[in-house]
């Protein structure tokens, strides 16, 4: 087997969408998921979220690590803080370890030229969406370094666009994606920030 796969990992089917760079606080309750941390934990190694919806589980999802256990009860319970690592796709379920478990292909993306154009208009709509949410100007010693799932780990996206960029094996495509929903929240902040003023004008918000 290729290095890239790798046997025994520990899977945790969610209701959410986690994608690298991202922080992802847990709380960790079920017996078998605290086995499961307990382990990671012991071995310093790594577990994968993969959404698990109404149509089933997707079977590409993000490895997290644990950054570090917030809380202990005395319960047994955990509150963690993890942090999204790189995407895989499940091979093969198991049902041999006492928690959720599969054999995994970590994903590479395609061999492609960066796409400088396509980089820079994702810059600059991310800045201009951090300048609208938070008043924070972003330079361009920050925005240089910054991934397209870098930039998207900080901004609560849906759940279908999330894993539509942990689909994609391509830099430029997640940067022409991340640009797009970029410009669709401006758009939805200029309209709240638009409703707020007619609303404070006139008690009403008119639509059309």
């Amino acid at each position: 087997m290729p290095d890239r796969v790798t046997r025994d990992f520990p899977l945790f089917p969610l209701g959410l969408v986690a994608l690298p760079h991202e922080y992802v606080p847990l709380h960790i309750f079920e017996p078998r998921y605290r086995t499961m941390i307990a382990e990671c934990l012991e071995q310093e190694r790594e577990f994968g979220i993969v959404w698990a919806g109404e149509d089933g589980q997707r079977p590409i999802g993000c490895a997290m690590r644990i950054e570090r256990v917030l809380e202990r009860m005395e319960d047994g319970r955990l509150n963690i803080l993890t942090q999204g690592t790189r995407p895989f796709r499940i091979v093969e379920e198991q049902d041999d370890r006492p928690y959720p478990a599969g054999t995994i292909e970590f994903l590479a993306d395609k061999s492609e030229e960066p796409n400088e154009r396509t980089r820079e208009a994702a810059h600059a709509a991310y800045a201009e969406l951090v300048a609208q949410a938070t008043d924070r100007t972003l330079d361009d010693d920050e925005l240089e370094p910054l991934s397209a799932y870098a930039m998207a780990a900080t901004v609560d996206f849906g759940l279908e666009a999330k894993q539509g960029l942990l689909d994609l094996r391509s830099e430029n495509a997640r940067l022409r994606l991340v640009t797009r929903l970029f410009r669709a929240a401006l758009k939805r902040l200029d309209f709240i920030e638009r409703a707020q003023a007619r609303a404070q004008s006139n008690g009403k918000v008119r639509f059309g």
